[in-house]
C-alpha cells in the first residue's frame, strides 16, 4: 500500500495539496493518505470531510509523515518535514524551483525524489496536471473582481431615468491564461475590454472574447512568434513604438491588468512610472507579476498603494491563493492526475517510468542530488 502525507502549509499560503473529492480517489485505488490535522481549514476542507473519504488525521506532519511513501504540499516542505522524510520519499509540489537554491539541496539531501509542478511540460497530454495554468486562471479572473472593487464605480453602462453611467474601461496586458480569464471576466461584468501581447496568434484569442486588440502591427509584429508559439525579441524600433502606443492607450483605462511572468527572472516593467502619472484619478492597475518585482515600476509587492494622482496600484502576491477554496480543488486534481503516473494501482505500490517524459520534465532531485537540467547547467 502506498503512504501518502499531507501537512499543513505555511500561514502565508491558504491553499492544501488534497480535496475530499481526490482523497476519495486515491483511497479508492488502495493508497492511505494520512492528512495534518487542520490543514485544509482554510481551504474550507475539515478534518470531518477528510475522514469521511477514508482519510487518517495525523496530530501532527511528523505523524502524518510518519512511513509515508509521497508528501504532497502546495508550497516546499518545510525545514521540519524534510527532516521527517523518510530517504527516497517522493515529493510532489510547487518547489519554487528558481528560489532559494540552498533549500532545494537540503531538499536533495536527504536522497528524496522531487517533482516540482512548475516545469510540468505545456503539452496536450499534461494539461490535467498543469498547475500554473489552472491557479492562473484563477487569478485572471480575481484580479478583476479586486480590481472593479477597488475602482469604486460602476463597471457596466446602466441607463437610469436619472441619466447614463458609462461602463468602465479595462485593459490586459498580457494574453496568457491569466490574461484570457481577465478579459472574458471582465467582458462578464459588462467593461469595455481591450488586450495587448507581443504574439500576434493572441490577436484572435482577443478577439474571440469580445475584446479589441492593441499592438502595433506591422510586418515585424507578424513574424513575432517561433514555431512553438513563443514570442521572439523585438527589435529597439519596435519595443519604442509598441510602448509609446501602450502608454496613450493606458492613459485612458480604469482597470489595467498586469500579466506577464517570465520563469526565473524578474517580471518585465509593462507600465512605468510616467505612464501611471497619465493615468486618470481613481484608476485601478492590479499587478498579477507582484511577487517577481511587478510589471508596473511603482508596485509595491504585497501592499496596495495609491499614488499621488490617486492611481490605485494593487500589488497582492501569490494571487490564486486569494480564492483558496477552487484553487485548492484544482491543485488537488492537477496532483491526483500526476500521480496516476507513478502508482500501480493493481500491486499498490510505487512504480515510476523514468522515461517518461512527464515524470523527467517535472523531476528536479533523485538519489542525492539536482538532476533537472535548469540545475546540471548551472552547474556545468
Amino acid at each position: 500500500m502506498v503512504t501518502i502525507a499531507v501537512t499543513a502549509e505555511p500561514e502565508n499560503e491558504p491553499r492544501v495539496a488534497v480535496s475530499p473529492d481526490t482523497v476519495k480517489k486515491l483511497v479508492a485505488s488502495g493508497c492511505k493518505v494520512k492528512i495534518e490535522a487542520g490543514a485544509g481549514l482554510r481551504s474550507r476542507c475539515s478534518d470531518e470531510a477528510y475522514t469521511a473519504q477514508g482519510a487518517e488525521i495525523a496530530a501532527s506532519g511528523a505523524d502524518a509523515l510518519k512511513g509515508a511513501d509521497i508528501l504532497l504540499r502546495v508550497r516546499r516542505p518545510s525545514n521540519e518535514d524534510i527532516a521527517q522524510l523518510a530517504p527516497g520519499a517522493v515529493v510532489v509540489a510547487m518547489l519554487d524551483p528558481f528560489g532559494d537554491r540552498s533549500e532545494l539541496e537540503a531538499l536533495a539531501a536527504t536522497k528524496a525524489t522531487a517533482f516540482s509542478m512548475e516545469f510540468m511540460p505545456r503539452t496536450t497530454r499534461a494539461q490535467s496536471m498543469d498547475v500554473l495554468s489552472s491557479q492562473a486562471n484563477l487569478a485572471g479572473y480575481k484580479a478583476v473582481v479586486d480590481g472593479a472593487a477597488e475602482f469604486g464605480a460602476a463597471v457596466p453602462m446602466m441607463m437610469t431615468p436619472a441619466g447614463t453611467v458609462p461602463a468602465a474601461k479595462a485593459f490586459i496586458m498580457g494574453v496568457g491564461v491569466a490574461g484570457l480569464q481577465a478579459i472574458a471576466t471582465a467582458r462578464r461584468l459588462g467593461a469595455i475590454v481591450t488586450a495587448t501581447d507581443v504574439r500576434p496568434d493572441t490577436k484572435e484569442q482577443v478577439q474571440s472574447l469580445g475584446a479589441k486588440f492593441v499592438a502595433v502591427e506591422n510586418e515585424e509584429f507578424e513574424q513575432a512568434q517561433t514555431a512553438g508559439g513563443y514570442a521572439k525579441e523585438m527589435s529597439a524600433e519596435y519595443k519604442a513604438q509598441q510602448a509609446e502606443l501602450v502608454a496613450k492607450h493606458v492613459g485612458g483605462q480604469d482597470i489595467v491588468i498586469t500579466t506577464a511572468l517570465i520563469p526565473g527572472r524578474p517580471a518585465p516593467t509593462l507600465i512605468t512610472a510616467e505612464m501611471v502619472a497619465a493615468m486618470k484619478p481613481g484608476s485601478v492597475i492590479v499587478d498579477l507579476a507582484a511577487e517577481r518585482g511587478g510589471n508596473c515600476e511603482l508596485t509595491k509587492p504585497g501592499e496596495t498603494i495609491i499614488t499621488d494622482n490617486g492611481v490605485k496600484i494593487v500589488g497582492t502576491e501569490n494571487y490564486a491563493a486569494t480564492v483558496p477554496v477552487n484553487a485548492s480543488a484544482l491543485y488537488a486534481r492537477n496532483l491526483l492526475s500526476f500521480l496516476d503516473l507513478m502508482i500501480d494501482k493493481k500491486e499498490g505500490k510505487l512504480e515510476i517510468d523514468w522515461e517518461d517524459d512527464l515524470i523527467q520534465g517535472t523531476l528536479i532531485a533523485k538519489d542525492g542530488a539536482l538532476v533537472h537540467p535548469n540545475f546540471t547547467k548551472q552547474a556545468a
